[in-house]
C-alpha cells in the first residue's frame, strides 16, 4: 500500500512546490504570496520505488479564533489525524521562526513519524538555515531543492527510514469513479455542498466569496458506486480577473470541467441564470460534458413552487443547446432537497455514456426525414442515405448524405432535437456530422490525373505511399509510351502553329497597302510559237 504523507509547515515555505515535484505535475497553485493554499489537496506520488498519497495543507497559523486562518488550521490537523508521515518543511533561508518552534512543538506531541526538510537549499544561501533546524529537535534535517528537485535521493532515504512497514496487498479492483465538478460563481454555495454530500467539514467554508483557491478532489461512495468531487474556485467574468493568482484559479477550474465526466453547475437561488452562469454553461457544452443546474440556497425562496417552473422554463429557453437539463432546488445548509440531486446526476451520466444501436438510428432517420424532408438547395434536394454512432461521451453520430456541405444548420439542429427527444438524452450534448459519400467516379479520374500532378517551385512532391506510387508509375509509363512511338523517314516535326496568327496567303495580305490580285482571263489572241 502507498505511504500516506501530509506535508506542513508555515505559509510560503515551499510546501506546494514540494507537492508538485513528488507528484510529477503541476496539480497545486503555486504563487510567491503566502498563504495560497488553504483547503487539503490529495494527490498520488511516487519517490524512487516507494508510492505515496499526497496531502498538501495549508500554512500553519498560529490561532485558535473564529477566522478564516483558524479554520486553515484545523483542516492541516485534519490532514496530520489521516496521514501516517508528517513531512514538515522549513524555509533553510529564513531560518527558523517562532512559528516553527511553535509548529514543532506540536508535532513531538504526536505519535508519528516526522521527516525534516529544509527547503530551498540550493547553493550556500540556506546552509545556516540547515544548522539551525538541528535545534527543533525532530531529528536530522534533509537539505532539499523542492524548485530545482535536489536533495530527492536524500529525502527517499528519510521516508524509508521511517516508513511503516509495507504490505504486499493489492488495492481491490472496483468501479471506476464517476468523475463530478462542481462550478458556479463565487460565494455560490459549492464548498458548502459538498461538505453536506459527505458529512463531514472537508472544505473550508464561509461567508467571504473566493476562500476555495484550487479544485479539489474528494472520493466519496454514494450507494456503493464510488464517486469524485471536485469542487472547484468561482468563475468570475474575464474582465474582472486581474490578479495573478485568480487567473491560476480560473485555468484550474477550466481544467476540472475537461476532465470531468458530469458538471454540476451551482447557482444562487434568490438571482440565477445570470450572463455568468449561462457562459459556464455553454462551456460545459462545448466541453461535451452533462450538466445539471442546481439552485442553492432554496430555502431563502418565497413561494417556491412558481419559481421552480419559472427557473426551468429560463433555462429551456436561454440554452436550447442543452434542453432538458435538470434543474434540482436544494439546501445545502438545511439538507432539504439533497436527495435528489445524485440520482439527476447519475441519470445524465448514464445518458451521456449511452450507445444507440445502428438499426434504430436509421429506423429514426427514416420517419425523421418523412416528418421533415431536407430542404432543396439550388433546386436540388438533399438526400440522408443512412446514420451511424461513432462514439458516446458525448453521444457523437455520422449522417451520410448527398450534398452533406449544402445541409443548413437549421436542419442539423432538427436532427439533433429530434435524437434528444425520440431516445431520452435530455441535459447532454449531441454532436452530429454530416458527410458525403466518395464518388467512384471522381477518385477515377482524381487518380488519372495524378501522373501529371506537379509540385510548386521549391517543394518535392512525397515519394513514399499509395498517392506518391500511382504518380511514379502514371509518369513511368507516359515516358514509356513516348519513347516507343517512331516517327515517318523524310517527316520532321511541323511546329505548332500559333493561335490566332495567320500563315500563308492570308498573312500576306494583311500586310498594310497589299491588294489582292485579279485572277488572269485567258487571250482570245493565238499564242505565238517559240
Amino acid at each position: 500500500m502507498a505511504l500516506k504523507l501530509a506535508i506542513v509547515g508555515r505559509p510560503n515555505v515551499g510546501k506546494s512546490t514540494l507537492f508538485n515535484r513528488l507528484a510529477g505535475r503541476k496539480l497545486a497553485i503555486v504563487d510567491d504570496r503566502p498563504g495560497v493554499t488553504r483547503d487539503r489537496r490529495f494527490g498520488t506520488g511516487r519517490i524512487g520505488d516507494l508510492d505515496l498519497e499526497l496531502i498538501d495543507t495549508a500554512g500553519f497559523e498560529d490561532v485558535a479564533d473564529e477566522s478564516l486562518e483558524a479554520r486553515m488550521r484545523a483542516q492541516t490537523e485534519l490532514a496530520l489525524d489521516e496521514a501516517d508521515v508528517a513531512l514538515f518543511v522549513v524555509d533553510s533561508r529564513d531560518g527558523v521562526t517562532g512559528l516553527d518552534e511553535v509548529f514543532a512543538e506540536i508535532l513531538r506531541r504526536r505519535d508519528m513519524p516526522v521527516v525534516l526538510a529544509a527547503n530551498k537549499a540550493e547553493g550556500k544561501a540556506g546552509d545556516d538555515g540547515v544548522l539551525e533546524a538541528y535545534g527543533l529537535g525532530l531529528g536530522e534535517p534533509v537539505p532539499i531543492s523542492a524548485e530545482h528537485g535536489e536533495g530527492m535521493a536524500d529525502l527517499y532515504a528519510a521516508l524509508i527510514a521511517v516508513a511503516a512497514d509495507q504490505s504486499d496487498l493489492e488495492d481491490e479492483a472496483g468501479d471506476k469513479a464517476v468523475k463530478i465538478a462542481i462550478v458556479g460563481r463565487p460565494n455560490a454555495g459549492k464548498s458548502t455542498l459538498v461538505n453536506r454530500l459527505i458529512g463531514e467539514d472537508r472544505l473550508l467554508t464561509g461567508p467571504e466569496a473566493g476562500i476555495t483557491r484550487d479544485a479539489i478532489p474528494v472520493d466519496w461512495t454514494w450507494e456503493d458506486r464510488p464517486v469524485r468531487l471536485v469542487d472547484t474556485a468561482g468563475l468570475r467574468r474575464r474582465a474582472k480577473v486581474q490578479e495573478k493568482l485568480e487567473k491560476l484559479s480560473t485555468a484550474d477550474t477550466i481544467r476540472a470541467i475537461t476532465f470531468a465526466e458530469v458538471v454540476i453547475l451551482v447557482m444562487d437561488a434568490t438571482h440565477p441564470f445570470e450572463i455568468q452562469d449561462l457562459q459556464i454553461a455553454d462551456l460545459v457544452e462545448r466541453e461535451g460534458r452533462g450538466l445539471v443546474f442546481v439552485l442553492a440556497k432554496w430555502d431563502l425562496v418565497a413561494d417556491q413552487q412558481a419559481k421552480l417552473a419559472e427557473f426551468i422554463e429560463d433555462a429551456q429557453r436561454h440554452l436550447p443547446q442543452l434542453r432538458g437539463a435538470p434543474v434540482v432546488a436544494l439546501s445545502a445548509e438545511t439538507g432539504r432537497g439533497l436527495e435528489k440531486l445524485m440520482p439527476a446526476v447519475f441519470k445524465v451520466h448514464g445518458d451521456w455514456s449511452t450507445k444507440v444501436k445502428t438499426r434504430d438510428l436509421n429506423d429514426w432517420l427514416r420517419m425523421a426525414t418523412e416528418r421533415h424532408p431536407p430542404p432543396a438547395v439550388n433546386g436540388r434536394r438533399i438526400k440522408p442515405k443512412y446514420m451511424a454512432q461513432t462514439k458516446s461521451r458525448p453521444p457523437t453520430f455520422v449522417l451520410f448524405a448527398s450534398r452533406a456541405d449544402q445541409l443548413p444548420d437549421s436542419y442539423r439542429r432538427y436532427l439533433v432535437n429530434s435524437i434528444r427527444e425520440s431516445f431520452d438524452l435530455p441535459g447532454v450534448p449531441i454532436r452530429v456530422t454530416v458527410k458525403s459519400n466518395k464518388n467512384p467516379y471522381a477518385e477515377g479520374e482524381e487518380k488519372a490525373g495524378q501522373g501529371s500532378e506537379r509540385a510548386p517551385f521549391g517543394v518535392a512532391l512525397p515519394t513514399t505511399g499509395l498517392k506518391a506510387k500511382t504518380r511514379i508509375a502514371a509518369a513511368a509509363k507516359a515516358k514509356a509510351g513516348a519513347a516507343g512511338k517512331s516517327r515517318a523517314p523524310g517527316k520532321s516535326k511541323a511546329k505548332p502553329a500559333k493561335s490566332g496568327a495567320p500563315r500563308g496567303r492570308a498573312a500576306k495580305l494583311a500586310r498594310p497597302g497589299v491588294k489582292p490580285k485579279r485572277a488572269s482571263r485567258p487571250s482570245s489572241s493565238p499564242r505565238r510559237p517559240r
